[in-house]
Formats: C-alpha cells, sequence, structure tokens
C-alpha cells in the first residue's frame, strides 16, 4: 500500500481536513556524524509527540540541535535513525520521493533568511508553493489576490524582493508558507533579521495564523518569542532538558 496518495488540489473555501491522533510522533530519533575522533551526535533519543493545532517553540544553546530537528521534522534531512511518524505516515520507512510529496502537501517553511527568488515579483514568489499542486491556473491567481488581500500586500505585488525592507520580506515569507493550506508551518529563527518591532509582527501573525487552526513548530532564540507558543521544548547537546507547558 502507498503511503500517501495523490496532493489533493487546493480550495480556498473547502475546510481543513480534522487530524485523528498526533500530528507528529517522534522514537528515539538519533543523527550521528562518523569523524576520525570518533561518533559525534548531534541528536539523542528525541522521543515525543505534537498535536494539531499546537504552537510549539524549541530553544536551546548554539550546536544544540534546534535547526537539526526542525530539517528533520520538515523531512530535509534524511541522514538520521528512529521512527518518526507524520500525519500517520511512516517517514522513516519513505522513500526520498514520497517524503518529498508528503513534504510539499502539508508543510510550509519561514527562514530567518526570507529564501524568495530575487527574479520573481511577490505575486509570482506566492504562487510557488501552488505550482506544486494540482491547482489551475485561473484559481491559483485567485488564491494569490486573496492572500496579498489578507497580508495588506496588493499594492507590493509587482515589486521583486529587492525592493522591500526586511520585514516586508519576511512578511511575504509566512504568506508564502502558508497560502498551500499546509497542515504545519516550521520557522527557523523567522525574526532574527528583523527589527523588534517588525518581529512583534510576524509572532503576532504566527499566533493568529495558529489561533486559525495551523500547527507552528519554531526555533528562536528569543524568549519573549517563544512565549508566543503553548509549549517550550529545551535541547541541549542534542538531548531533550526540558518542557514547559501543557501537551495539546
Amino acid at each position: 500500500m502507498a503511503f500517501f496518495t495523490k496532493p489533493a488540489t487546493v480550495s480556498r473555501d473547502a475546510p481543513p481536513t480534522p487530524i485523528v491522533g498526533p500530528l507528529i510522533a517522534m522514537r528515539n530519533i538519533e543523527k550521528v556524524f562518523e569523524t576520525p575522533a570518533g561518533r559525534t551526535y548531534v541528536l539523542r533519543r528525541i522521543s515525543g509527540e505534537i498535536q494539531p493545532g499546537e504552537f510549539v517553540s524549541i530553544m536551546g544553546p548554539s550546536g544544540a540541535g534546534k535547526s537539526t530537528l526542525l530539517a528533520i521534522l520538515g523531512m530535509l534531512d534524511s541522514a538520521w535513525t528512529g521512527e518518526f511518524f507524520f500525519v500517520g505516515h511512516p517517514v522513516h520507512a519513505m522513500s526520498h520521493k514520497q517524503r518529498v510529496a508528503l513534504n510539499k502537501e502539508h508543510i510550509g517553511f519561514v527562514f530567518q533568511q526570507y529564501h524568495l527568488i530575487d527574479d520573481l515579483t511577490v505575486a509570482e514568489n506566492l504562487d510557488i508553493p501552488l505550482s506544486y499542486r494540482n491547482v489551475k491556473r485561473s484559481e491559483r491567481e485567485a488564491i494569490v489576490a486573496d492572500t496579498l488581500d489578507k497580508f495588506g500586500m496588493v499594492g507590493k505585488k509587482d515589486l521583486y524582493p529587492r525592493q522591500l525592507s526586511g520585514g516586508q520580506q519576511q512578511l511575504v515569507g509566512v504568506a508564502r508558507a502558508v497560502i498551500a493550506r499546509p497542515k504545519l508551518i516550521l520557522a527557523d529563527e523567522p525574526t532574527g533579521n528583523l527589527h523588534s518591532s517588525q518581529g512583534r509582527e510576524i509572532m503576532e501573525l504566527f499566533k493568529k495564523l495558529n489561533s486559525e487552526g495551523t500547527t507552528i513548530i519554531q526555533v528562536t532564540h528569543s524568549e519573549e518569542n517563544a512565549k508566543f507558543g503553548h509549549r517550550i521544548i529545551e535541547l541541549k547537546d542534542g538531548w531533550i532538558t526540558g518542557s514547559e507547558g501543557p501537551v495539546g
């Protein structure tokens, strides 16, 4: 039996499909590098669950394994051991092609460096995630128009990233991450390059998206940003050393 079905067409009006059980379940996830001096563990025995609708913050010092864990959850890293279930799918048993399809269907990313395509306009950057799915061009144009309106960027749709401020570029990055209505948003230091007021605007936007049902996992060094979430997971030297707040 196939691990996943063909990605469904994105609709502006269709309600999100309810998820039964945890969105993410991890069992003894480990990542290790072999070096001349021996094994270097980046992650050790990571286990736990993320429930649908949670807003989780992952914190810890530099080198703790935060971004590595986020890359594994986003299926960008396949060199690890253990068991990882996403929406019931056994990611650890999937092929690279199957993981890519699952990623494109369900996950949106927000990065510290924005990662917008310089040669595309704001509207064209927003269209990219929709182009990966079975969405007709006319419907994609309507979804992009709605998203531009929702994020207050109608007047900037024909501008290029270099013509925007850092805060505006990150706003486009968030809009691009959510435009296809993913089940999960992964954010890696999403306000790291922004002024405090711009950063708070992005975090308030995350809070609103989460209240509408989107699950969010962010990596952050900011205690203020972490408090926007429901729960804080602390990492140190690759181990989970603490968890604050309710589960689910």
